[in-house]
């Protein structure tokens, strides 16, 4: 299968790359970082690089919280006009298979439990709360004290900052294209994948990403909050496979929609487990836990990926505590 990989050069990206070549498929590569002009949002560059193509993995877009709203109309014009016009070209070309790059964020926070109320969807936590100190959000209904669960892919979506919205605009667009042009769609919403290659020392880099960097300054890894908010870490490599299972199952799903998957380890751990992890790995200073806070972040959400693993045979082979190691020596 050729198979056309937008963002090919980018940390995903380049390992999707690597494992369709492993598998037999030959990937073409659409980033401007191999060559500046190509960007997903020019017409005719999207044109050339479809011709001959059987299928689209759609990495490309700009990723992370950032550094405030002030990014919104860059997350917009990367991530929703680049797919519009990917899709419509795709449309154009009679290329109608895809697999997007989805993510966690558009579930907004994860599943919570109530003891009286059962399963709840707690609104965002305010700054006074987060001031405070208070980083658990409470049942809406009574105030009680909530029990974190595994989200699955027919929860609510809740996008909670600009860049939730636009992934979960992009599932939208890759949804309607399915519908118009009976193409076959899938969306991987990715929980928090590490490991090498990731990108360092940016706004829009991922934690496990900044607590690295620290380490390698010599610096104790900073840790937000109280550490124990609840987070999915996998590894970039079982998300390549991950793409690639997704891909060659294509041409047997159904014409004209879009299915999502959750593509986590299954394991939950928190963030500071995560941050001991990469210090004992790099035999750096342990973290330190600041009670700082971003507003927008959620405090809990991890995946419950059995959808994936009973439909399309996934599941993922590197563990926390070896990909700990091995991410925190790389370059």
């Amino acid at each position: 299968m050729r198979v056309l990989v937008t963002g090919g050069a980018g940390f995903i990206g380049s390992h999707i790359v690597t494992a369709l070549a492993a598998h037999g498929h030959e990937p073409l590569v659409l980033d401007r970082a191999v060559r500046p002009g190509d960007d997903v949002r020019d017409p005719d560059v999207v044109a050339a690089a479809l011709v001959g193509v059987d299928a689209v993995c759609h990495q490309a877009a700009m990723v992370g919280l950032g550094t405030g709203f002030a990014d919104a109309p860059a997350y917009v014009s990367c991530n929703d006009l680049g797919t519009a016009v990917l899709l419509t070209a795709m449309a154009d070309a009679g290329v109608r298979e895809l697999v997007l790059a989805g993510s966690m964020v558009v579930y907004g926070e994860g599943r919570y439990e109530c003891p009286e109320h059962g399963v709840v969807r707690p609104g965002p936590r305010p700054a006074e709360w987060l001031d405070a100190g208070r980083f658990e959000p409470p049942c809406p209904c009574c105030e009680a004290e909530l029990s974190p669960g595994l989200v699955a892919e027919d929860a609510p979506v809740d996008p909670r900052n600009v860049y939730a919205t636009t992934k979960l605009a992009q599932e939208h667009l890759a949804a309607a294209w399915a519908r118009a042009t009976g193409g076959r769609a899938v969306s991987l919403r990715y929980h928090n994948v590490y490991g090498p290659g990731m990108p360092r020392d940016t706004p829009y880099a991922g934690v496990a990403s900044f607590f690295r960097s620290s380490l390698a300054r010599g610096e104790a890894p900073r840790v937000f909050e109280d550490g124990r908010q609840r987070r999915d870490f996998v590894h970039v490599r079982d998300v390549a496979a991950a793409n690639v299972v997704a891909l060659e199952a294509l041409s047997s799903r159904p014409p004209g929609a879009l299915t999502a998957y959750n593509t986590g380890s299954g394991t939950p751990h928190t963030v500071g487990e995560m941050a001991r992890a990469l210090a004992s790995a790099h035999g750096g200073p342990a973290p330190v836990v600041t009670g700082e806070y971003r507003l927008g972040d959620v405090r809990h959400i991890t995946a419950d990926s059995a959808r994936l693993r009973s439909e399309l045979g996934w599941k993922p082979v590197v563990g926390f505590a070896e990909g700990m190691v091995e991410f925190a020596a790389a370059g």
